[in-house]
């Protein structure tokens, strides 16, 4: 860290191996992960076959931490799955006494998958006789450069599925291409048991050979680059306006708490913002919850595709290195993660979350009259990226002047493809064959999805966000508020027919705040102090503005429907639980049905004057377009928390002008 002019800069990102502890959610340290792997080595638990699917920062207690101040100590806890064979454990390890105080066998529910897992079976694979035949019927007798992988499937309650550890294997040809997704062996699925090291079956639905299209898009094999005359440059010469101390971020009158975390990607906490000679709590903690991918393709290869991301692929870390420059202006600082390995040895992930300001050439606010006035905004951005297979997505947490924070997802990535027969939408190609051509009794090849290349169709998806939003509106005794907007008929001798009301709503349980959008019933959502007015007699809130969001278009009996149950509505409201953290549940991995947040509201707790945690819901339909081939335009989707009579007046009023 160094100083110039009064601003604290961050020249380099956290350092890994020699960080200090300095606040109770501040992530695990190098010294703690190996602390967790000697308690388990002491009490026996620990031998050369364990793995560990989860290594993690146990959360203190919420109360301890918003009363904790600079200097004093605190708890610190770790909590680990770990895998022994077929059997795993949930463990809990206390960092300060080096001993193990949990240790608790997991039954009836699948961790997520550990990265050796992904290549399971390779060798086995290409040593089966049923493998072999389907590639010769394909035309492939060398498998030198056939690549494999597992992944879990969307779980149907099968008597194959039930009890075990399902995974589906699914191959590439990656000769000669960079962008392996054009090269799928269609329509060849292995149905494999991960515990007992065992291939099921094998489901061939008929031959569709290996596409020779080229997407690559390095710059090789894009070609010429068009020009972009006058470079732009951002300089901040004096250094960064916000001060990092830590992971504690301060910047002009906001500071939080920001964490990496394997799990989740990113964790921002204990959000206050200063009011005067007040600084005003606002949310305890704000992270992605869940993220749910389910692909619109009846064939077997592609039905089973229903990926519960966050809680189903976050060996190795949610997030992943940003490209400093290309990721994030040249001006942001970074921060470092670690994240443990298969076998619990914590390993660097370096520059996983970005920080920067950032001024768009918008206005925070103007007027013009005799006097005209207006004020330049400026934002600060907290960013990180996560890469699961073929997506890509870009999490921001936007803190704006006026006491707002932004939350935007932005998709981008490579659409996930399946080749067939037919080379485009008009060829008149009228080969049949599992649904790549369209001859008789088949459907065409685009029927559940879109040609982006030739020989090659985007299939249809969707993708749900489940975001986890604990506010605490000047503390946690708070009440959720629904604003009904109404028509109003006014008197018949009045010159206007209706206006539209208020009519508040305060939700007694949390079945009674299970909400949807709905643009014919519009209704505001907001946090509502039960302790603190603004000067003109009105409860102090927090509104959650939801952006433009899709709703679930699968039936009520789709297993994938009934396993993601958080899809079911843009918005939860549950009473505060620590446990509680994940809304598709802790082990979304071949999950029964109904977990998380269906389970947990099913029980009508109350939520009037009380501590609160909102779950929002953000769907997206993908209905592929060209120009998301083969790399797609990063798609933004957001939301925002936006002050509501929590302050007396516009808090960005006092801005200066430039």
């Amino acid at each position: 860290m160094k100083t110039i002019a009064g601003i604290t800069m961050l020249l380099a990102p956290l350092a890994l191996f020699s960080q200090t502890i300095t606040h109770p959610l501040d992530p695990l340290s190098f010294q703690e992960y190996w602390t967790v792997l000697e308690a388990l080595r002491e009490e026996g638990r620990l031998d050369e076959e364990t793995r560990f699917s989860m290594v993690n920062l146990k959360p203190p207690r919420k109360e301890g931490v918003w009363e904790w101040t600079k200097g004093e100590d605190f708890p610190r806890e770790a909590f680990a799955i770990v895998r022994q064979g077929p059997k795993s454990w949930e463990a809990v390890v206390d960092l300060k006494s080096r001993k193990l105080s949990l240790w608790k066998e997991i039954v009836g529910v699948q961790p997520n998958f550990l990265a050796e897992e992904h290549n399971a079976l390779k060798k086995e694979i290409k040593k089966d006789p049923r493998f072999i035949e389907a590639m010769k019927r394909r035309g492939i007798s060398d498998l030198t450069f056939i690549s494999c992988s597992a992944f879990p499937p969307g779980y149907f309650g099968t008597d194959e599925q039930r009890g075990r550890r399902i995974a589906h294997v699914n191959c590439n040809d990656e000769r000669r291409v960079r962008n392996t997704w054009t090269r799928a062996i269609e329509g060849l699925t292995l149905v494999v048991d991960l515990n007992e090291k065992k291939i099921l079956r094998i489901v061939d639905e008929g031959v569709t050979p290996v596409g020779a299209t080229v997407a690559d898009y390095d710059p090789a094999s894009i070609g010429p680059k068009r020009e972009v005359p006058s470079p732009m440059r951002v300089d901040q010469p004096l250094g960064p306006g916000f001060r990092l101390d830590g992971h504690i971020v301060e910047w002009q009158k906001w500071r939080f708490h920001v964490r990496p975390d394997q799990r989740v990607g990113m964790i921002l906490s204990t959000v206050t913002y200063g009011d005067g000679e007040k600084r005003r709590q606002i949310l305890y903690e704000g992270h992605l919850s869940e993220i749910f991918v389910p692909y619109m393709d009846p064939a077997f290869a592609w039905y089973s595709r229903n990926f519960i991301d966050a809680g189903e692929f976050s060996h190795g870390g949610l997030l992943k290195p940003l490209l400093r420059g290309l990721d994030c202006p040249d001006h942001a600082g970074y921060m470092d993660g670690l994240v443990a390995n298969d076998e619990g040895r914590p390993g660097p992930r370096p520059s996983v979350i970005c920080l920067f300001e950032r001024e768009a050439g918008d206005m925070s606010w103007r007027h013009h009259s005799d006097e005209p006035e207006s004020r330049v905004k400026r934002d600060l951005v907290v960013r990180g990226a996560a890469v699961l297979g073929n997506y890509d997505y870009v999490f921001d947490w936007v803190f704006q002047q006026d006491g707002s924070i932004r939350v935007a997802i932005g998709a981008t990535g490579i659409a996930e493809v399946k080749t067939v027969r037919q080379a485009t939408a008009d060829s008149g190609d009228q080969t049949s064959g599992n649904g790549n051509g369209n001859g008789a009794g088949q459907p065409p090849p685009d029927a559940y999805g879109r040609f982006v290349d030739k020989h090659i169709v985007a299939v249809n998806h969707d993708h749900f966000f489940n975001f986890r939003l604990d506010l605490d509106i000047d503390g946690p005794n708070n009440n959720f508020v629904i604003d009904k907007l109404v028509t109003k008929t006014l008197p018949k001798d009045h010159p206007r027919r209706s206006v539209w009301v208020r009519e508040p709503v305060t939700p007694a349980k949390e079945s009674d705040a299970r909400l949807h959008m709905d643009h014919g019933h519009p209704s505001l959502w907001r946090v509502q102090s039960t302790t603190r007015k603004n000067h003109v007699g009105y409860q102090s809130s927090y509104q959650l503005m939801p952006g433009m969001s899709a709703a679930n278009l699968m039936t009520a009996d789709d297993y994938p429907r009934r396993r993601a149950g958080f899809i079911e509505h843009h918005l939860w409201v549950t009473p505060y639980n620590l446990e509680e953290r994940y809304a598709a549940g802790d082990y979304p991995t071949l999950s029964e049905p109904g977990k998380g947040l269906p389970e947990w509201t099913a029980a009508g707790r109350p939520i009037r004057n009380t501590d609160v945690v909102l779950w929002h819901t953000i769907g997206m339909h993908h209905m592929v377009r060209a120009e998301d081939w083969p790399v797609m335009p990063v798609l933004w989707h957001s939301f925002e928390l936006r002050p509501f009579d929590f302050f007396d007046r516009n808090p960005a009023l006092d801005l200066p002008r430039r």
